[in-house]
């Protein structure tokens, strides 16, 4: 199985890929063969998406010497099981934005896990207009920050999207965690991470910040 990671591990997407560890280690998940692909099929993705004029949130200006993004090397440090606890009594709120206006969320639940060495808690949302859309119905928000932002990451904090797990368990890739589009045009309303919801630790993984004079 490891030759295979190995073998794999020769793969570019835009990006330069870590050497995975060897073993497993506590409170991690040791990320196997398809788990890689499945990460470079999130940057391949991100990147077509982002040279497409019409999904693209970069100024055409900008988009048309657009490459690629830039990625943290995928680690496996970064990819960890959470307990999901459900909070079926929370009530909806507004979350503000980078404009000024306000998104109905309702915190859906809580994720715990370790990182580190230490325990970590984030809360996960559902837009209460979005999931009455086909296809949305069972989509959660997971927005945070953490100790890079300002610096090899964004400022404003990093997304990462999620389903409804159907056990009280669910795998966080912090590897496919990217920027909210106002990172790349002023005119797109991005939900605020909550203060609730900021890591004391670094997320060395996911994309990185945005440098427009790339």
């Amino acid at each position: 199985m490891w030759r295979l990671i190995l073998l794999l591990l020769l793969i570019t997407v835009g990006c330069k890929e870590k050497r995975y560890h060897d073993s497993a280690v506590e409170n991690t998940v040791v990320l196997q063969a398809e788990s890689l692909q499945d990460v470079l099929q999130f940057q391949k993705n991100l990147n077509e998406e982002f040279k497409n004029p019409k999904s693209s949130p970069l100024p055409d200006r900008i988009r048309k010497n657009f490459e690629s993004l830039d990625f943290f090397e995928p680690d496996t440090l970064y990819r960890v099981t959470a307990t999901f606890t459900r909070t079926p009594e929370a009530l909806p709120f507004l979350m503000p934005t980078s404009t000024g206006l306000k998104s109905e969320e309702v915190v859906y639940g809580t994720l715990t896990f370790m990182l580190e060495g230490q325990k970590h808690q984030l809360e996960v949302y559902q837009n209460q207009e979005l999931k009455e859309q086909e296809g949305f119905e069972d989509y959660l928000f997971l927005p945070f920050s953490d100790i890079t932002n300002g610096e090899e990451t964004y400022t404003g904090g990093r997304y990462l999207d999620m389903r409804i797990p159907k056990t009280d368990t669910v795998v966080i890739d912090f590897n496919k965690a990217y920027n909210p589009y106002c990172a790349y045009n002023s005119k797109y309303s991005c939900p605020l991470v909550p203060r609730q919801n900021r890591l004391n630790v670094a997320i060395l993984a996911g994309v990185k910040a945005f440098k427009k004079d790339k």
